[in-house]
């Protein structure tokens, strides 16, 4: 496909969702997938300097994924204090939102611990389902207080949507195939518009409208990017 015509096709919820796909063709296994996601997320949402994927297992909450050292503590502290973004989106089908964890806020304890021992300064989460269950979130932290607002949290969305079907599929042995189909379904594009109304609590048409206005922005990079995210990964294996 020619440049031009990539970039016209991209600007298709659908289209988006297959390029989020390149993520995984050289991922070898369950935890290549994972780390993945968390890298991707820091290359792609704007103002994400962390990200961590957290999925439950039984009672338990395990941190399966993270971009480095300080998204793996942020979940620590998630699960010390039983509170934050993450615990908050595992419960909850809203996107979770913090920009500024420095003034009062909904994890008062999180946010305290969080701001006086690591550069966190903003948070998101966002829940993943598997078959319709209460299954993982996804964790974003920004270093810059105010980094993080809805118009970013409408790219996450879409980073997030995809993580749900990329688990859904690695809980079900479905081969990559089976993946890209399920990305560019409407039902995965449904995830995403639900949770657009969620966030911005607008309709669906709304919704659907924000999801092609975000797809649009985002454009090629995101094929671009997800192939240096594996690239950069792969090299750190080696």
């Amino acid at each position: 496909m020619e440049m031009a015509e990539r970039d016209q096709a991209l600007t298709e919820p659908k289209a988006v969702f297959a390029a989020l796909a390149e993520i995984l063709y050289s991922a070898a296994d369950s935890a290549e997938v994972y780390s993945a996601i968390c890298s991707a997320a820091v290359e792609l949402i704007p103002g994400c300097d962390h990200a961590s994927l957290m999925l439950r297992r039984g009672n338990t909450n395990v941190t399966v994924a993270a971009s480095d050292e300080i998204a793996d503590y942020a979940d620590d502290l998630e699960r010390a204090t039983g509170e934050g973004p993450c615990i908050d989106a595992l419960d909850t089908e809203a996107p979770q939102l913090e920009s500024d964890l420095r003034t009062p806020n909904q994890w008062p304890e999180f946010a305290r611990k969080v701001v006086a021992e690591t550069p966190i300064r903003g948070s998101m989460g966002f829940r993943l389902m598997v078959d319709r269950q209460k299954f993982g979130a996804l964790n974003l932290f920004s270093d810059t207080p105010g980094a993080f607002t809805e118009t970013v949290a409408d790219h996450a969305i879409m980073l997030a949507s995809f993580a749900s079907v990329a688990v859904t599929a690695l809980t079900r042995g479905e081969d990559a195939d089976s993946l890209r189909r399920g990305l560019a379904s409407s039902r995965e594009i449904g995830q995403a518009v639900g949770l657009l109304m969620a966030l911005h609590r607008v309709s669906d048409d709304e919704a659907f409208d924000i999801l092609v206005r975000t797809s649009q922005n985002m454009n090629v990079k995101i094929a671009e990017l997800a192939r240096k995210v594996i690239v950069q990964h792969r090299s750190t294996l080696d």
